[in-house]
Parts: structure tokens; C-alpha cells; sequence
């Protein structure tokens, strides 16, 4: 979603603007823009890339050492010069960056208007501007007194950072419901984002801020928090955990590419000192103290949006499978929405990357407003969602600036393989010579996607034979149902190709009618105990002129005789073959996305961590 960037301190504040934009890209956005006071405001934005607005202002003034920066991701008005951010106020003394939703604009907007004000743009973010600059004028207050005034007349979500000619040594930020984290560096630096990407090259000292919190930054003095009710908060200042390189391609052309290939370390960091198969244990430090409270659920509901939605399906055959808990799992957007039954004999666990995803956090609210225990699996220390559950544990992939997840994906699966396998060893659902079995075979896990990665030619040849295809049909059974959801997902968000997954069963009540010598089909035919059903809907695939691409099992004979094309995944356990199935599914829609000249790492119209409605 929309990217923020704010710099207080000595330095000249445009060169660290325009860096944190660029480092902001991978979430997505439409257009971009700078504000830097030098005893003027001057406010420089454009449609288009990053690239661009740095050529705009390279005959303008960028001198100063306060500004504000933003990548913008429309919601109210279309993606164009005018509604890119900063938005000045009428007077053109306040700027403001902002993202997220003013529910109330539009009645706000037509107050402001029965009082003399203009706007330029189609913006709910202009408003908000305009009504600081009201409030200003007329209470005779601060820029500080003023934002907390209007706040208090919004209704919607925001991260925010306010600027103005009359104090041109303090910047004013606010957050609720969207992320804002805010730098501590040395000589009186301050440095603002949406996330810790353009402040890690600066700083490792950051305070996440909370909802409905206002900072107030100002030259020489201590950062500040203040509730919206105006009550003193004590910063809490955390030191972050990941380096810069992370945020580095690595020689590879992609992020998406790079981050394919650090599965096999995303997956062992994420079990490292958690599995230990020789001596047959699985340790989940943050969710220790609500083991019995998992055991003993009424249900378990799982709740998350796109690729962390699919993950949520696998870890419902497994716990279902391992430690036969009843799992729902939900779509967070849907789950808020309706009146569903919860109890305080209930587990919600939310499944998020960022930790930020609006619609999870929104689903998070209402569960513990039921009286469930919430649990979170998500990957960013500090984030929104790690802080609204009662407890969790954290996914160890690192950064994933790819907006499409990959590491994200298999590092999910793995955590909440560890917690169905722990669930099942204290319920006594398995025999113990079946779980360190099980230990034992996802200990090895790294080493086979290792494998499936260094096969890379049949990928590569699919991908030339079907780049120009107009749709994909993925299918899979059992534990490779989710697997084809995933894939179809990667293929249509980075490709813009159609694509569906669905049940192979499924086929013959829908799908079947679009098969045709046009339509590749995608099987995850691995050799399992639904092997031989696989197998039949495969040939009725084939009956009807339909390109076969399969997902097999090492040493396959039946299938390869089949299928137009044989992807082969090491040998393993059912309930391990999404974390291998996913693999060349992965690379599939990479290799396709290339060859059809898309932006991989930054499709359109799409964001990394979706943090408005």
C-alpha cells in the first residue's frame, strides 16, 4: 500500500526522502511526491515511478533539512499528478502525507467548502489538510493542538505526517489502523516510514507507534507521544533485527527470484531451535503458555487474506489430520463481516507477512472481543499484528520485498506444521514412532527444495510453450488443493493470466467445460493414497485435448506417460508436499511473468501489505 517517508534532523532531507521511496517501491503505488521546507514549503510530486519524480526535481529547489515523501496507491481519485501526495492545504503553509481511508471525507469536505475552503484534488487526504488548516485559524493553537483537534473529527484509518511553513522545526505524525514506524538516529536525526525499509541504512533504534498515538518531532528535543486524547505516552524503543543486505537483489535480476531461492534458509531458520528430531522435540517459545488452550479448543479458526489464506488451509488438514482439532478457516475481509459464532473456548490464530494487513487486524479485534484466544504466525517483529494477539510466533523468511509471497508462503506452512505437530504430541494423536518419524522427515525438508530448486529446465521450457496462454486451470486433492490455489494465485498476480485452482474432483462440475487444446491444466499428481483418482481426472483431461503440466513425485511412471510435461519433487510426506509442490509452481510464474515483459516484483494495481480497506 501507499509508502510514507519523513526526515527530521541535519542533513539535507531530500536525498533520504528520495532513497526511502525507492526502498518503498516493492509495496506498490501510482505516483510519488516530496514536500521540503526551506523557509518555503515547495511540494514536488508526479505520476509514475520514483524515477520520475526524482528527474522532475532536478532543476528545483531540494534544499532543507525537514521533509515528507510519499508513494501513492489510489483509493478516492485516480492515480494523477493531482491527487499524488503531499497535498498542501488551501493556504499552502501544511502539507501532509497519508494513508488510509477517511471514511467521513466526503461531509467534512462539504463543511469545509460552506466555509470558503477550495481543493485541487479528488483526495480524502486534502481534506484532512484543509481542516488542520481551519482548525488552526481558528483556534490560534499549534500545529500539534491542531492535528489532534481534527483527528478527533475523523473517522477511518491513518498514518500521517504533517508539515508546516510556521513551524519549520517540527514534524507531527499520527497513526490508527495503518503502520508508522519512526527512526532514532544520532546527531537529532528522526526518520518516519510506513515500514523499517528507509530507516534501516540510518538507524536500528525504532518505535512502532500504536493506535491513535501523535508524535511530535522537533529539532533538538525528545521524540514525544501523545494519545489523541492528549495523555503522555513513554516511547518504547526497540532495536531492529534484520541488515541492509537483506534489502539487496543479490545478484539476482528479481526480488521474487531472490526469494525463491532463500527457502531453503527461510524454512530452516524458521524451525532452527524449534525442531530438534533426535531428541523428538518441538518448542514453540511464544505460544507456550497457551498450549493447553489450543489442546483443549472447542474449534480452531484460522483467519487471513490471499497467499497467508492458503497457508491457513494447510494448516487445517494438518491439525485437523495430526492433532484432530476442528479448524474454519476464513477470509479475514469476510470473517469481520458477518456475525460469526465465537467463544472464549476458541482459538483464532491470524495469518499475516507483514503483520499489518488491515482486514487481519480488523478480524483480530472482533475475536477478542468474543472472548477467543488470539494467536498470530507473522513475520515482521513489532508489527501491528504481533502486538494486537495475546501471544504467537514469528515466521524467520526475512524482508520479502517481492509483492507476490514465496518464502512468506513456505515459511507459514512450516511454523504451522510445528504447531499441529506439537499439538498432536500432547493430545497423544499419533503413535510417538509416528511423530519423530514426521520430525525427522521435516528436518529434512530444507535439503529437498534445495533439490526442486536446482532443477530448472522443464520450468523454463513450460514457460516458453505456454506464455501467451489467455487462462490456467490448477488441480489437486487432499494437501495439494491449497498448493493449486497458491499457484494459480502466483500465475495470475504477477502474469495477468487467468488462472483457478479447485479440487481435481471438482473438475467435472464446472471447469471441465473450458478445457480444450488451448487450456493448460496444472495436476499436483504427487503419489499419495488419492494417487490412482488423480490419475483418472487426468485422463479426462486428456480426453478432451487439454495440455497436461504435472507436479509428480521423483520416479514417476504413470503420470510422465500421460502428461505433456513432468515437474519431479523429492519423495516425502503428504503433509510435507506443499512445502515442495509450491516450489516449481513458483518458478512457473516467474519464468512465464519474464518472458511476457511484466514488472515481476511490482505487478500492477497490486500492494505488498494491504493496510486499508
Amino acid at each position: 500500500m501507499c509508502g510514507i517517508v519523513a526526515y527530521l534532523g541535519s542533513k539535507d532531507a531530500y536525498p533520504i526522502l528520495i532513497n526511502g521511496l525507492y526502498k518503498l517501491e516493492y509495496r506498490g503505488y501510482d505516483s510519488a511526491g516530496v514536500a521540503i521546507l526551506d523557509k518555503e514549503l515547495s511540494v514536488y510530486k508526479t505520476k509514475g515511478k520514483v524515477s520520475k519524480l526524482d528527474q522532475f526535481v532536478e532543476d528545483k529547489n531540494t534544499g532543507g533539512s525537514i521533509g515528507i515523501a510519499h508513494t501513492r496507491w489510489a483509493t478516492h481519485g485516480e492515480p494523477n499528478t493531482e491527487n499524488a501526495h503531499p497535498h498542501y492545504s488551501m493556504n499552502k503553509k501544511i502539507a501532509i502525507i497519508h494513508n488510509g481511508i477517511i471514511e467521513n471525507y466526503a461531509t467534512l469536505k462539504e463543511e469545509l467548502k460552506g466555509r470558503g475552503y477550495t481543493f485541487n484534488s479528488e483526495t480524502d487526504t486534502e481534506v484532512l489538510a484543509n481542516l488542520i488548516e481551519d482548525v488552526m485559524h481558528n483556534e490560534s493553537c499549534s500545529l500539534q493542538e491542531a492535528v489532534l483537534i481534527a483527528l478527533n473529527q475523523v473517522v477511518g484509518a491513518y498514518a500521517l505526517v504533517v508539515i508546516s511553513e510556521g513551524e519549520p522545526d517540527s514534524l507531527i505524525a499520527a497513526r490508527k489502523g495503518s503502520p508508522m514506524v519512526i527512526g532514532i538516529g544520532g546527531d537529532d536525526d528522526f526518520f518516519i516510514a510506513s515500514d523499517a525499509t528507509p530507516i534501516i541504512e540510518y538507524t536500528k533504534n525504532v518505535v512502532y507507534m500504536n493506535d491513535e498515538e501523535i508524535a511530535i518531532l522537533k529539532k533538538g528535543e525528545p521524540l514525544k507521544i501523545k494519545t489523541i486524547a492528549n495523555k503522555d505516552k513513554t516511547p518504547y524503543v526497540q532495536e531492529l533485527e534484520f541488515n541492509l543486505n537483506a534489502l539487496e537483489k543479490g545478484g539476482f535480476e528479481h526480488f521474487m527470484l531472490k526469494e525463491i531461492y532463500e527457502q531453503p534458509t527461510s524454512i530452516r531458520d524458521s524451525l532452527r531451535g524449534r525442531l530438534r528430531a533426535k531428541e523428538g522435540v518441538v518448542s514453540l517459545g511464544g505460544i507456550v503458555d497457551y498450549e493447553q488452550k489450543i489442546v483443549h479448543a472447542n474449534k480452531i479458526i484460522m483467519i487471513a487474506c490471499g497467499t497467508s489464506w492458503h497457508a491457513c488451509l494447510v494448516g487445517e488438514y494438518l491439525f485437523e489430520d495430526l492433532a484432530r482439532i476442528p479448524v474454519e478457516v476464513e477470509y479475514a475481509s469476510e470473517f469481520r463481516y458477518r456475525n460469526p459464532i465465537i467463544t472464549e473456548n476458541d482459538v483464532v490464530i491470524a495469518v499475516s507477512q507483514s503483520g499489518e494487513t488491515a482486514d487481519t487486524l480488523a478480524a483480530i479485534e472482533l475475536a477478542k472481543e468474543k472472548g477467543a484466544t488470539v494467536l498470530g504466525v507473522c513475520n515482521v517483529v513489532g508489527s501491528s499484528i504481533s502486538r494486537a494477539t495475546h501471544a504467537g510466533s514469528y515466521t524467520h523468511a526475512g524482508p520479502e520485498i517481492g509483492v507476490a509471497s514465496t518464502k512468506a508462503f513456505t515459511a507459514q506452512v512450516t511454523v504451522l506444521t510445528m504447531m499441529a505437530l506439537r499439538m498432536a504430541q500432547l493430545k497423544g494423536t499419533i503413535p510417538t514412532s509416528r511423530f519423530m518419524q514426521l520430525l525427522h522427515e521435516m528436518e529434512a525438508i530444507p535439503d529437498k527444495v534445495e533439490a526442486v530448486l536446482n532443477d530448472d529446465g522443464v520450468a523454463k521450457q513450460i514457460a516458453e510453450k505456454y506464455q501467451q496462454a489467455t487462462n490456467f486451470l490448477y488441480l489437486g486433492r487432499g494437501y495439494n488443493f491449497p498448493v493449486a490455489l497458491e499457484g494459480a494465485l502466483k500465475l495470475k498476480e504477477i502474469s495477468y493470466i487467468h488462472a483457478e485452482g479447485y479440487p481435481a474432483a471438482e473438475m467435472k462440475h464446472g471447469p471441465i467445460a473450458l478445457i480444450d487444446k488451448d487450456m493448460p491444466v496444472v495436476f499436483i499428481a504427487t503419489n499419495n493414497v488419492i494417487y490412482e483418482k488423480v490419475v483418472s481426472n487426468i485422463q479426462e483431461v486428456k480426453a478432451r485435448n487439454g495440455n497436461v503440466i504435472a507436479i509428480v513425485t521423483q520416479g514417476d511412471k504413470v503420470v510422465r506417460g500421460l502428461a505433456d510435461y513432468v515437474i519431479e519433487i523429492p519423495a516425502t510426506e503428504d503433509m510435507f508436499v506443499p512445502l515442495l509442490a509450491s516450489i516449481p509452481l513458483q518458478k512457473l510464474a516467474y519464468y512465464i511473468a519474464v518472458m511476457r515483459g511484466c514488472n515481476v516484483d511490482q505487478p500492477r494495481n497490486l500492494a505488498k501489505s494491504v493496510t486499508v480497506e
